[in-house]
């Protein structure tokens, strides 16, 4: 790559060149990747043009079905909790992220990886050990039973602790984004407030925190998002959302024109989430004193709040990390003591590895035109084809599910219930991960190396192999991993879409929790939680990799 980018010219006829590639794509761009980024698009709109078309067939009554009482009930429950949740997640996020770049806390960079950790945990696993643990009947009121004669504990189903579970599991989500900007923030504004006379705590509110306000409200959307999605933990909360309305009503009732129109519902309210967030977007910036790589930050001394600091990121962990690996160690032990066969685990690890390999290396091969189309052509199709990738954020697994479901079942019968279309509904869930990933490293990629080694006589492949993939493999590789982690993850698509046979770890655990069989469904959950974490190692690395703050010294110094 070097020495093909060495014979880069200076020519003035570039821009021009760039300019008119933008406007009229070849006809090779136009099969290598207006086609298939097309195709990736269509994809998207599968689900919908479903949810429209069963709902269709409820006629005049589609009104009746969205304005009865029980959907605004459900709408009204689906927000109350979205909205809690995305509160007590900042509320946890902002003071860690806080503490582990901007203090002196003991350990912090431990501390950095420890608090991330929850993020690899399933809700429904975290719904499941919750129960386990605290519910009525569960591990505790045992104890209790047998020290103090108490025989039954207050119930934990319903709001608080939906609210309790996906707080502890989503505010990494938060966590990552307020970190990533407190690490690329000039800390020059804060010394120049420090200067003036401003205390740390008044710095942190006039001058951090206004700066921080677009990375925290991109944070609370992908908590927003992640609750409104979320089946697993209100299904088992039984808490009743839009999830978990709409997979009683396909598998209770089998009323899938009430499924499609409470679906529609569903999306709507994700799309107006959507909308929130691309508006803030739009006026949120981040400003620098200086346009070189900022310094690292001075540390700033927490003197008597160092224990309490200790305290609170303690407790945090104990209950994202600690408590969910005791128990799942504890559950685990009692299903071996019992005779449970965790060596007849290998299958399910096997299949949950493959598909989740599976649908890393095909929405990759979806995102990579659509990234590219976004980037090098800027027009109204590129502008299309960019918002349908990520429109997919507003299509939950269920809804993706039941669409696929109903084409399988009726337009393509070879591929209902086979690894492919289960592969496909991946692709869909998935591909605004890969896009977003993707498309931020070929950003940094300046067009005119490009156009100035094809214009040296290299092919569109040699350029690409040696020029553009090199450059933009640190985002296909973190694409790569948050695909391969979150399928890893992902339940309803896979409950109602994987092959007769196909059992995976999330399958399992699904399956052994429903009968109450806790110690059954351990083994897989710790192997789903084991395997996820390789690729969050991953990214974390990646976060702290090469590149970022590499010239900042061992230990930084110490605001006196």
């Amino acid at each position: 790559m070097t020495e093909l980018a060495r014979q880069i010219p200076d020519s003035e006829s570039l821009p021009a060149r760039i300019k008119r590639r933008a406007a009229v794509p070849s006809l090779r761009a136009l099969l290598v990747l207006w086609l298939p980024a097309g195709v990736a698009a269509a994809a998207v709109l599968l689900p919908v043009a479903y949810l429209v078309l069963r709902a269709s067939q409820a006629g005049a009554e589609v009104w009746a079905l969205v304005l009865r009482p029980s959907t605004l009930q459900t709408l009204g429950r689906t927000v109350l909790l979205a909205l809690s949740v995305t509160v007590a997640s900042t509320g946890l996020a902002l003071p860690l992220a806080w503490l582990t770049t901007r203090t002196d806390l003991p350990g912090r960079r431990l501390w950095s990886v420890l608090t991330a950790l929850p993020l690899v945990i399933p809700s429904y696993v975290g719904a499941y050990l919750l129960v386990s643990t605290l519910g009525p009947r569960g591990m505790l009121q045992g104890w209790l039973e047998t020290w103090l004669g108490v025989t039954r504990l207050p119930e934990i189903y319903g709001f608080p602790g939906a609210l309790y579970i996906l707080t502890i599991l989503s505010y990494p989500f938060i966590l990552l984004s307020v970190r990533a900007a407190l690490q690329r923030m000039d800390p020059a504004q804060e010394e120049a407030a420090r200067s003036l006379g401003l205390s740390a705590w008044r710095t942190f509110w006039r001058v951090v925190l206004p700066q921080l306000r677009p990375a925290i409200t991109a944070g609370a959307m992908l908590v927003a998002l992640y609750v409104v999605r979320d089946f697993g933990a209100v299904a088992i909360m039984r808490y009743n959302t839009f999830t978990r309305v709409i997979y009683l009503q396909y598998t209770s009732t089998f009323d899938r024109t009430a499924a499609a129109v409470l679906a529609l519902v569903l999306v709507a309210l994700t799309l107006a989430l959507l909308a929130i967030e691309t508006w803030t977007r739009g006026r949120a910036a981040y400003y620098s004193s200086s346009a070189a790589h900022p310094r690292p930050p001075v540390l700033l001394p927490l003197g008597r709040w160092r224990w309490p600091a200790l305290l609170f990121c303690s407790l945090v962990v104990l209950a994202g990390v600690v408590m969910p690996a005791v128990n799942l160690g504890y559950w685990l032990w009692r299903g071996v003591a019992a005779g449970e066969q965790v060596g007849a685990l290998w299958l399910e690890t096997r299949n949950s590895i493959w598909a989740a390999a599976l649908a890393a290396v095909a929405t990759l091969v979806a995102a990579l035109p659509a990234a590219a189309v976004s980037v090098r052509y800027r027009n109204r199709a590129s502008w299309l084809i960019e918002r349908l990738a990520y429109a997919a954020f507003a299509l939950p697994g269920i809804v993706i599910a039941l669409a696929l479901v109903f084409f399988g079942s009726n337009y393509v019968r070879p591929l209902y219930q086979t690894l492919p279309l289960l592969t496909l509904a991946y692709v869909i869930l998935f591909l605004p991960e890969a896009v977003g990933a993707i498309r931020t490293s070929l950003l940094q990629v300046h067009p005119s190396m490009e156009e100035a080694a094809r214009g040296l006589g290299h092919s569109p492949w040699a350029v690409f192999r040696r020029i553009t993939l090199p450059l933009v493999r640190p985002g296909v590789a973190s694409g790569a991993a948050l695909v391969f982690l979150t399928t890893m993850k992902e339940l309803p698509a896979t409950l109602l879409l994987a092959p007769i046979g196909f059992k995976t770890l999330a399958i399992g655990v699904w399956g052994a929790v429903s009968e109450a069989f806790f110690a059954r469904a351990a083994a897989p959950a710790l192997l789903i939680i084991l395997v996820s974490s390789v690729p969050m190692a991953v990214l974390l690395l990646r976060d702290r990799g090469p590149g970022q703050h590499d010239s900042a010294p061992s230990s930084p110094p110490r605001l006196q």
